[in-house]
């Protein structure tokens, strides 16, 4: 069975994931920040604290945490999505393969936040930093693999003639 799509939603959508993954790096970095911001509010002294507390740096890290990870499983499931509607299959390799387990790290990341909440476990804490940093880390590589797919997607649109129904 083939679903028949218009044309510039054929031609639009393989461009989605790339650009939503564009989007969830940027927050990831952002929530990097946040997290950082976070903890000078906890190590402040508490002249420093008073003022710092305003920027609501907790609160924030939370909120950009939270949709960074329905980014990520969005993603996945559209990027796995327009890959079977445009092929037909999916293609078993190191981006699917990275790609799923940043969903799988981000959500064992998100579930350490009761954990961590008042600072009662400590061991918490550092997990899910040491998480995150290997997220940023295989994110970047997923960037460079992704920019080469979409690369490849690109020349194939300029080289096939368009399908006349």
């Amino acid at each position: 069975m083939s679903i028949q799509l218009p044309r510039w939603l054929e031609l639009a959508l393989p461009f989605f994931h790339p650009v939503l993954m564009i989007l969830a790096f940027a927050l990831a970095l952002y929530a990097l920040y946040l997290g950082l911001q976070a903890r000078r509010v906890r190590t402040a002294s508490a002249e420093e604290r008073k003022e710092l507390i305003k920027g609501k740096f907790g609160q924030r890290h939370f909120l950009a945490g939270s949709l960074f990870l329905a980014l990520m499983v969005f993603g996945a499931l559209g990027g796995m999505g327009v890959t079977y509607l445009n092929n037909g299959k999916l293609f078993v390799g190191p981006h699917l393969l990275a790609g799923l387990g940043i969903v799988a790290l981000v959500a064992s990341s998100a579930a350490l936040a009761p954990l961590m909440k008042d600072g009662q476990k400590v061991w918490a804490r550092n997990v899910h930093v040491l998480l995150n940093v290997v997220i940023l880390a295989i994110l970047g590589w997923q960037a460079v693999t992704g920019f080469q797919i979409v690369q490849r997607i690109v020349d194939q649109m300029l080289t096939t003639p368009p399908q006349v129904a």
